[in-house]
């Protein structure tokens, strides 16, 4: 167990201090689970969750379609078409851009709608930091509110066994999905105030110009076929995964067939991010040999003996810990870490572990918007607003970002003990 823990607390250190080789490090902890005997070579397939892995790969690919389309664009110049000033602009992206990243990649999304942010500004003569950063933090808000809205939304429907459907009602309660709604509302107040001064006039004639329907379609479709998938019984732990890839496959064939354009195909096949499928294939596999090696269990026990086996300290710890080292370091390898740990802890107690999965979820996620590096989103859009002559300060950041996440996280924090506890 002692070697098992050592190799672990060695590569989330390496984690934080080489972020740009995350995925070499997970995987050569890998290795070393397996060459040293902690985790059994024929439980290594096993151990990835291959039904998150191809979901991710297959979602990533639906989107760059979407992108390239220009579709959102097109959306979130309608959208602000009719804002008479520059304070309902910037409102009006950033709860475009959270509807936008319930169902797309929170860095895909800031990718789409920083542009338009960017054009108004420039046209009104006005620093776009305020927007873009409106905008990434929102996005982030709402990657926990579907299945599809983040990578640890997606690790949590995997781990969890749960469908697109149960993100919106589970087990006869109101899900996660309606939380962040109700959270969305509350910060969206923090943003009016923040804002409330910036009332100079916007006027925006120019409109995008959509050159393909069909990856609208392909989005839409992936989402129907999640939720019809979620009413088949007993059916196949990676059914998720294969509506995302077959989808992108079609997207793909469709592209080769119709355009012949193969440079174009490979740059969709290297936009990709195999950087976080081999981070999260590590990562599963060096789970799974500190829980062969009964660490977990440790880091388990300890929550509930520290707590006292009180569940609402055990609640509040894990969703207060959860937003500050979501703050300073990635929350995929932390929720991945943290699931099994979580259900780990309603074992000892007895408990059903949503109300903990949950309050895991909405910690890491929100928590994230804390600081400018405590989410890739963030990280994003600084380097968007660094590449259009803007260096963006920490404080200039938080000064947005911390009373916004407060006021989404305590309410967040509120709902799902109220609702699950």
């Amino acid at each position: 167990m002692i070697q098992a823990l050592l190799i672990f607390v060695l590569m989330y250190a390496l984690l934080l201090v080489l972020p740009k080789f995350r995925a070499f490090v997970a995987l050569s902890a890998a290795i070393l689970f397996v060459s040293l005997g902690i985790l059994p070579l024929e439980k290594v397939f096993s151990a990835v969750d291959w039904n998150v892995i191809m979901m991710i790969a297959g979602t990533m690919g639906v989107v760059f379609f979407f992108i390239e389309s220009k579709m959102p664009s097109l959306l979130a110049d309608i959208i602000i078409e009719k804002r008479s000033n520059v304070k309902w602009a910037i409102i009006s992206l950033a709860l475009f851009a959270g509807i936008i990243s319930a169902f797309v990649d929170n860095v895909a999304t800031v990718l789409m709608v920083a542009p338009i942010a960017i054009t108004i500004a420039k046209k009104l003569n006005i620093s776009p930091v305020s927007s873009i950063i409106a905008i990434s933090i929102s996005s982030n808000l709402q990657g926990a509110a579907t299945l599809v809205g983040d990578t640890t939304s997606i690790l949590l429907g995997g781990y969890a066994n749960l469908d697109f459907l149960d993100f919106f009602v589970y087990r006869a309660k109101p899900g996660l999905f309606w939380v962040v709604q109700i959270c969305a509302i509350v910060a969206t107040f923090v943003l009016f105030y923040l804002f409330r001064r910036d009332d100079r006039p916007i006027n925006v004639k120019d409109k995008a110009v959509v050159n393909d329907y069909f990856p609208t379609i392909l989005l839409g479709g992936t989402i129907v076929l999640l939720i019809l998938a979620s009413f088949i019984p007993d059916k196949p732990g990676i059914t998720n995964g294969m509506i995302c890839m077959a989808l992108f496959v079609v997207g793909l064939t469709r592209e080769l067939i119709a355009s012949r354009n193969y440079k174009l195909v490979k740059i969709i096949l290297k936009d990709i991010d195999y950087f976080t499928l081999m981070l999260l294939a590590g990562l599963f596999i060096v789970i799974a040999g500190i829980t062969e090696a009964g660490v977990v269990g440790v880091i388990a026990q300890f929550f509930v003996k520290v707590s006292n086996n009180n569940l609402f300290l055990i609640y509040s710890l894990l969703v207060w810990a959860s937003v500050f080292f979501s703050a300073f370091i990635d929350n995929i390898p932390y929720v991945a870490t943290m699931l099994p740990v979580v259900a780990g802890i309603a074992s000892i107690l007895g408990i059903d572990p949503t109300l903990l999965y949950f309050g895991l979820l909405s910690g890491a996620t929100l928590g994230g918007n804390l600081t400018p590096i405590g989410a890739s989103a963030n990280i994003a859009a600084l380097g968007i607003l660094r590449k259009e002559g803007y260096e963006v300060k920490a404080g200039e950041f938080m000064r947005i970002s911390v009373p916004f996440t407060l006021a989404a996280v305590t309410t967040g924090y509120v709902l799902i003990w109220l609702i699950w506890s």
